[in-house]
């Protein structure tokens, strides 16, 4: 085969892989509207935590320093093994409660007698930090289903977001939360969670590659795109960003000089470890 034959097919399936990418990728056209009151915050990830304090992350104390420094909310929401919420970022209590189990293998009664990282604070409900915050600050809320069905635990995040009365937005790594939202509760503002899973470590998972380069944004059509701030190179987050105009969440920033260079670049910045 000559030369100039290969590079002509070439060009061709690189022409045609690009036309896919960003078909696949692009999160399509939001009125922007939809934001309101929930850009111009600054999400404290996990609650305004500092265990030098005795305030663990995710832990209502941690929400309620979070409100009182009228700073919005980044949590995680995940399902217990009878089927309640609670606010947890990991599946395995061993890292906050020392204890090797998982939240979906537990009752809620036995996760209620546990403590965060030696502290008094429990691990809370998702109804009682909602009751407590009460819509005084924006809820970016992580709903967790990598082990748990989008058709169990979104109904019943939906159950309590519908009577809250207060800003919020949803994000998941999972796009079948999103095309949940986006089929039975389309009114909620919905964004696809993600970040580059292999510049670390390099290694063949479709899944991953797909959830990375965004690429199930043109079934599940995100409002946002809430992606790790050192991963901004990605095309597909680019092309959200620049092409579609997209908002944009970046996660996590861990001190000011950061802060203030990436909080030019999105709508909004999710922040640990430090006070804007």
């Amino acid at each position: 085969m000559e030369k100039s034959s290969i590079l002509k097919k070439t060009a061709r399936a690189a022409a045609v892989f690009s036309a896919v990418y960003a078909f696949a990728s692009s999160s399509g056209f939001h009125d922007r509207r939809r934001w309101r009151g929930l850009t111009g915050w600054d999400y404290a990830h996990r609650g305004l935590h500092d265990i030098k304090r005795g305030i663990p992350e995710n832990s209502m104390a941690a929400f309620r320093a979070a409100v009182a420094g009228n700073y919005a909310i980044e949590l995680d929401v995940r399902l217990t093994a009878d089927n309640r919420l609670v606010v947890m970022h990991d599946n395995n209590l061993l890292r906050m409660c020392r204890v090797n189990k998982r939240i979906s293998h537990m009752l809620l009664e036995d996760l209620s007698v546990l403590r965060l990282a030696g502290t008094d604070q429990t691990i809370p409900l998702f109804s009682d930090v909602l009751d407590m915050v009460g819509g005084r600050v924006p809820l970016l809320i992580e709903i967790k289903a990598e082990e748990t069905s989008p058709s169990l635990i979104c109904p019943l995040v939906w159950q309590l977001l519908s009577k809250y009365d207060g800003p919020y937005l949803i994000e998941s790594f999972n796009p079948l939360v999103l095309l949940w939202f986006r089929f039975h509760q389309p009114a909620v503002v919905r964004g696809q969670l993600s970040c580059d899973f292999f510049r670390e470590s390099p290694h063949a998972d479709i899944a991953l590659f797909l959830v990375t380069n965004l690429m199930t944004n043109f079934l599940t059509h995100p409002d946002f795109i809430s992606y790790k701030y050192l991963d901004m190179g990605v095309p597909a987050f680019i092309l959200n960003q620049k092409v579609m105009h997209a908002m944009t969440a970046l996660w996590t920033i861990h001190n000011r000089p950061a802060y203030e260079k990436y909080k030019k670049k999105c709508d909004i910045v999710i922040f640990e470890g430090f006070r804007p």
